[in-house]
């Protein structure tokens, strides 16, 4: 005689099974995710995996501190480098659907001085040239202080454009991003790292910043930058630079590169991962819409074509094979970062290190890459 079991005992079995199966997923990415790190001498790494809009998994691996050798947690933030331009670019969209610019406007009206490039003087440079890199400005003359650009600050601000027109080319720049930040103060009255915390930050109740001093230093991961020569590690304490003075001497729409619009975001891989997903679900997360639908599509539709880039969102075909991912990397002070999302499959995968040996293939930094194929083969495939 065949003994029935009950629906109880068959849901209790199931349940055990799928906690395996769990189990054993994350056993496999983490015992891979190790063999990278080891691989590519990885101080610490932080990941997420989003898929439909939940964090399915997020981990933390190695080191925070190679001095104190203190372990790297989930909870610890890290200053992301360009991936804070995407937080630029949503700001502007945001006065944007405001009322409070275009996307199609004179950026000397904008910024407050004159932008043109000499060599073509006729014609207008625009805020959307600007925001994909296309405005053939350069960061010769370097890009942490808005006189290198300046007419009346800077006697060589003519070599801070390229030679060809524009819109006509396409050459990544920090410059852009630090004068966009100013126009965000300009036209929100508010100083750029508040505007950031109170329209997008606080709002997906997330936690980070741009003011270094307005977060807790304890949670900093300590980046740190290796020497090819020695194949040591050396931590680079200027990456939380509090700049303390230039704040206290801040003059607003024009000292905003003081909090690096292009590259000052402090934030954890799990929350990033969270703003990672407003823009995998066209500007909302968790019933919170931080712009329009229309917004985060501008955001994520090439302007340079060839090279994949749209407004502090690229696309990128050769990270993962066979999809086309949109997101943005990030390398400053020995951090690489790696923000990438599928809009259609909507999953995404945020990668942080701290430190590596830094080796790259196809211009994307070898531990992101191995990183985010990882997580991919072992929670999306």
């Amino acid at each position: 005689m065949i003994k029935a079991f009950s629906p109880k005992i068959l849901s209790l079995a199931f349940l055990l099974s799928c906690t395996f199966s769990v189990f054993a997923q994350n056993e496999k990415a983490e015992a891979d995710l190790r063999e990278i790190m080891k691989k590519l001498d990885v101080v610490g790494l932080s990941v997420a995996v989003v898929k439909k809009g939940d964090i399915i998994y997020a981990n933390s691996f190695g080191l925070k501190n190679i001095e104190t050798k203190a372990p790297l947690s989930d909870t610890d933030i890290f200053r992301i480098a360009s991936i804070s331009k995407s937080f630029s670019a949503t700001s502007i969209m945001q006065l944007r659907e405001a009322g409070k610019l275009s996307l199609d406007d004179d950026f000397s009206d904008l910024v407050g001085f004159k932008i043109r490039n000499p060599k073509f003087p006729d014609k207008v440079i625009t805020l959307r040239m600007v925001l994909s890199h296309t405005s053939s400005i350069n960061d010769s003359q370097g890009y942490f202080t808005l006189d290198a650009i300046n007419p009346s600050k800077n006697p060589d601000w003519a070599k801070c454009y390229s030679d060809y027109a524009p819109g006509a080319g396409y050459r990544y720049c920090n410059l852009n991003y630090n004068m966009v930040g100013t126009v965000i103060e300009k036209l929100s009255g508010e100083r750029f790292d508040n505007y950031v915390k109170n329209h997008i930050l606080n709002p997906l109740k997330l936690y980070g910043g741009y003011n270094v001093d307005s977060l807790d230093a304890s949670r900093f991961a300590t980046l740190h930058e290796y020497d090819a020569k020695t194949k040591t590690f050396k931590p680079s304490p200027a990456a939380y630079n509090p700049r303390r003075e230039e704040i206290r001497n801040y003059v607003m729409g024009y000292t905003t590169p003081i909090f690096s619009p292009t590259g000052g975001m402090k934030i954890s891989a799990t929350d990033l991962a969270k703003y990672m997903s407003m823009h995998m679900n066209m500007g909302k997360y968790k019933g919170r819409r931080i712009m329009s639908k229309k917004s985060a599509k501008l955001m994520q539709t090439k302007v340079a074509d060839e090279e994949g880039y749209a407004l502090a969102l690229t696309n990128l075909d050769d990270l993962i094979p066979g999809k086309m991912m949109v997101g943005h990397t990030g390398s400053a002070y020995g951090l690489y970062s790696a923000m990438f999302f599928h809009p259609k499959e909507k999953f995404g995968i945020v990668v942080i290190t701290n430190g590596c040996n830094p080796t790259y293939t196809k211009g994307i930094n070898d531990v992101l890459r191995a990183g985010v194929n990882s997580l991919y083969e072992n929670f999306i495939k």
